[in-house]
């Protein structure tokens, strides 16, 4: 059983930003250490590994770092890694929305206040899936939710036809320490409330024994 060694493994991690203007963005709370934590446990087990980061996601050392700032360019970089990848683990928190427009120039405060129009991003680890020819590469999804997390992460894996979905909850956004669930045709694994970076060991090793089961 070869598992991962040898294996090219794409890792998306850390937040994404949104320019309004040259000085304000939107995004979020992601601190990107899941994506770091998942990339160190697939070097242990052997992997070529490339993290497609976000603004701030920490990258280990022998990791391919490729850094991006927002949702699109996000979407380029993972599509383009993923035609080489035999795993695509999408962890990065990317932004749902975007502004419909930028402003070149910082935009004044004002009394009659300020209306913003967003606009969806493109749903990233749905593209991979939908690209990938054959049976690789393996695509895992990151479900962050804040309710119904086991039924939410159901979907998500039928609806975007992923291999894995890796549900947790919203709380322990920017933690150390995360609680996960490991969602599968099979059904669900809830894993105890553990460290981020045993949570990474149990998502490598799923990961693993589905690469041999191919």
């Amino acid at each position: 059983m070869n598992g991962l060694r040898g294996r090219t493994v794409v890792i998306t991690s850390g937040p994404t930003r949104e320019p309004l203007d040259p000085v304000r963005y939107l995004t979020n709370a992601s601190s990107g250490r899941m994506g770091a934590a998942l990339a160190s446990a697939a070097l242990r087990r052997g992997a070529k590994v490339v993290v497609v980061a976000g603004p701030g996601a920490p990258v280990p050392a022998r990791a391919r770092a490729v850094p991006v700032v927002t949702a699109l360019e996000m979407r380029r970089r993972t599509l383009a890694e993923a035609r080489r990848a035999d795993v695509v683990i999408a962890a990065a928190a990317v932004g749902d929305w975007r502004f419909a427009s930028v402003s070149t120039k910082k935009l004044k405060r004002s009394s009659r206040g300020l209306t913003l129009r967003l606009v969806p991003n493109p749903d990233i680890v749905a593209e991979v899936a939908r690209r990938r020819r054959g049976a690789l590469p393996l695509v895992v999804g990151f479900a962050l939710e804040t309710h119904d997390w086991l039924k939410h992460a159901a979907g998500k894996l039928a609806r975007k036809g992923l291999d894995l979905v890796v549900a947790n909850e919203a709380r322990v956004l920017g933690s150390d320490r995360t609680r996960v669930a490991l969602v599968d045709a099979e059904g669900a694994l809830v894993l105890a409330p553990m460290t981020k970076v045993r949570a990474a060991g149990a998502v490598l090793a799923r990961v693993a024994e589905m690469l041999d089961a191919r």
